[in-house]
């Protein structure tokens, strides 16, 4: 550890243990306060020109962690900051009397409690003049310099508490990204469906294609996974009776780490008995523009050098045409697989040496038709290869009624018309087991037996839907990376006695193929 460090840390010390013998309680157990700062300064702003002829105004208990100090001689301004901002108070030697000595034992990054009026200090500024402070916490380590000492982005992310501290105005993404749940939630309640949940430890990790995590339950003595969606038991409730319910919460894939690929990652799920895939359109749309309107007072978000604009109805287009249209490739005259695979590395497009006509399929979207879906866009009507759980298209053989929603060049949301036919369905997952013998390093959606069973009770038609709730954060609110939409994302851990600022930039590891949300 550096001198330096050592230093200050041995000051906080000495100063705690200083607090202590004046009989201070450096870390009492509660502190009632009246209101947050940014409340208080309104309600001073607001009962301005009507205080008393004795110019007092109600006394106040306010608190929060102290990042600004400036001692004047007798009188010194403490910047006190909560969640809600920044209030300054004001310090009197002779209105303290010896509490006023409390001073040289308090550090930035210490929270304190202060009770006192409110007033507008000569320079205009509103402030809260302290009576009596009480220290609530002291800090034993020192803070990020502002301008200086947290910009190592990977120590950002694995102590994002410091990040927080050092960058209070990711706070507000994060307050977003709760009203923007909470917007997708009352959308859906107000549209008459039910929130429910369902296992999160499951003995088939089906309904996507991705690696599952292992986990083993020791008192059944069972190998039990960590969810990778939450479909097929969303589809159970269906087949009992429920018209329309969704799920809100994580699921887990066992893949790569990169700019919009995380782990664990929060997924809407939702299905709706009597839909397909047309009603689901016109749900997401209007539950994406809505979220953005409450949350952000607009439909058009800035990203980069761009403006996306949600307001519907979003741009839709076939995903046949789209891919002919930007990389002259015909699916339907491509049916051989090893055609398919040198056109796409003609195109450049890296394939390995042997890969699923899906697989080929999904890369070749990835690399030359996502990139250029910026505004809102619904891509419909995929192979029925690439999609096993959706019902067959009409009048199009090979394709079936999917979508998948893109902006800003990534996937935002995946919906079917679900297959309700438990023949075919079942037909369905045996062709991905053949795919799984025949390609093993690539994932294929899974066999469950007993929603197999389920759909034999009968299913009505039904509109799925899921939506990456992190990506749709990073949209709307301006994020390049995942990474920056989730309080706490997953890193590789440290060796003990590591230097947790050594990285200039978080690792990447690259997801597998796919564009799950």
């Amino acid at each position: 550890m550096p001198d330096r460090e050592e230093s200050l840390l041995g000051s906080r010390q000495t100063k705690l243990d200083r607090l202590r013998q004046r009989g201070v309680d450096p870390y009492p157990p509660r502190f009632q306060r009246t209101c947050d700062a940014a409340n208080a300064i309104a309600r001073f702003e607001a009962a301005e020109g009507n205080t008393p002829a004795s110019g007092e105004t109600p006394e106040l208990d306010l608190a929060g962690r102290i990042v600004s100090m400036r001692v004047m001689g007798r009188a010194a301004f403490l910047d006190l900051r909560d969640h809600s901002g920044t209030v300054q108070a004001l310090l009197r030697q002779n209105v303290l009397g010896e509490a006023f000595d409390l001073l040289k034992d308090l550090d930035l990054g210490d929270f304190l409690g202060v009770h006192g009026p409110m007033l507008r200090t000569r320079t205009g500024q509103v402030s809260i003049e302290a009576r009596t402070l009480t220290v609530l916490a002291k800090g034993m380590r020192p803070l990020p310099e502002k301008f200086h000492g947290l910009r190592d982005v990977e120590t950002r992310y694995r102590q994002r508490y410091l990040d927080l501290i050092a960058n209070p105005e990711l706070i507000a993404t994060f307050q977003q990204r709760s009203r923007i749940i909470s917007s997708i939630r009352r959308f859906l309640d107000g549209r008459g469906f039910l929130e429910v949940d369902t296992p999160v430890l499951v003995p088939v990790a089906a309904g996507a294609h991705a690696r599952p995590f292992v986990t083993h339950h020791n008192a059944l003595d069972q190998r039990l996974y960590l969810r990778i969606a939450t479909e097929l038991y969303l589809k159970r409730l269906i087949v009992g009776g429920f018209d329309k319910v969704y799920e809100l919460g994580r699921v887990f894939r066992n893949e790569g780490i990169d700019q919009d690929h995380n782990p664990e990652f929060t997924l809407l799920e939702s299905y709706q008995a009597y839909a397909d895939y047309h009603d689901v359109m016109e749900m997401v749309e209007a539950m994406v523009s809505t979220a953005a309107q409450e949350v952000l007072g607009t439909m058009q978000v800035a990203w980069g050098d761009q403006v996306i604009d949600f307001t519907p109805p979003w741009r839709r287009v076939s995903l046949r045409e789209e891919l002919l249209a930007r990389s002259g490739v015909d699916l339907d005259t491509h049916p051989d697989d090893a055609a398919l695979a040198r056109r796409a590395r003609e195109l450049g497009v890296e394939t390995g040496a042997r890969e699923s006509r899906a697989r080929l399929i999904d890369k070749l979207i990835s690399s030359l038709v996502e990139p250029h879906l910026v505004q809102p866009t619904f891509m419909v009507d995929y192979p029925e290869i690439m999609s096993p759980l959706a019902k067959a298209k009409p009048g199009a053989p090979g394709y079936v009624e999917r979508f998948e929603a893109f902006a800003a060049g990534m996937e935002i949301a995946n919906s079917y018309t679900e297959l309700n036919d438990p023949a075919v369905q079942r037909e369905r997952f045996d062709a991905q087991e053949h795919i799984r013998q025949a390609f093993q390093d690539e994932e294929v959606d899974r066999k469950d037996e007993d929603f197999l069973l389920a759909l034999e009770y009968g299913m009505p038609p039904t509109g799925g839907l899921g939506v990456g709730i992190d990506r749709l954060v990073m949209l709307l609110t301006g994020q390049r990376s995942i990474r920056d939409s989730l309080l706490f994302p997953q890193m590789r851990s440290l060796p003990a006695g590591s230097d947790m600022e050594s990285s200039e930039s978080p690792e990447i590891i690259p997801p597998p193929s796919g564009r799950t949300p």
